[in-house]
């Protein structure tokens, strides 16, 4: 881990996002240090809207790491344009999963967590100011039985989803509410299509 560093120069405090994550951010992206949450029912495509967060970033060369997600869907994390390349996975850290995501943080950019159960005040704050500290992005996926416990820059909740079908799964439709603070905050609510017959993320 002591080899990987990210890419961006210090200057750089803002990770420009794709669209339709452009659009809904303030700044179109993604500052350093601040911590985004996506919070979804189970089944309601959370874990999709984390993912494609990182498309943009992996494309101009910026490291992720995804840690407490068994099975994150190597190919659908691949259309989502997500370069597996530059990706680092911690599928199981169970109870340590805050000390997994901060051993990481000196190497990735954007790191996506998903706790096993609720998280421990104690444990996110502590993250969340390593996170500040050291300029990376911190992406929590939570779910309402296991919500993050404290408030966060900018917010996805997603309120419900709905697949298109004809003889297979083309395109889940997906309505979120953008909030956050400063200028995130009461961005309203939003539809997005993730994934679309490609299996990428776009607006509606």
């Amino acid at each position: 881990m002591a080899t990987l560093r990210p890419v961006a120069l210090a200057k750089s405090r803002t990770i420009t996002l794709a669209e339709p994550w452009a659009s809904l951010a303030p700044g179109r992206g993604l500052r350093r240090g601040t911590t985004v949450l996506v919070h979804a029912q189970p089944g309601l495509g959370g874990l999709s809207v984390a993912l494609s967060l990182l498309s943009d970033a992996s494309s101009q060369g910026h490291w992720s790491a995804v840690v407490g997600v068994d099975d994150p869907g190597v190919v659908a994390m691949s259309d989502l344009g997500v370069d597996l390349r530059r990706v680092l996975f911690v599928p199981r850290p169970r109870s340590a999963w805050a000390e997994a995501a901060a051993d990481l943080l000196d190497g990735v950019d954007l790191l996506i967590v998903r706790p096993p159960s609720r998280a421990a005040y104690g444990a996110a704050r502590k993250l969340m100011n390593r996170v500040r500290e050291r300029g990376t992005i911190l992406i929590a996926l939570t779910e309402p039985s296991a919500p993050w416990p404290l408030p966060v820059d900018l917010s996805f909740h997603l309120t419900s989803s709905r697949w298109i079908m004809s003889s297979r799964l083309d395109a889940r439709y997906v309505t979120l509410r953008v909030g956050g603070r400063g200028e995130a905050a009461h961005r309203g609510e939003h539809v997005v299509i993730v994934p679309d017959t490609r299996g990428r993320a776009v607006a509606r």
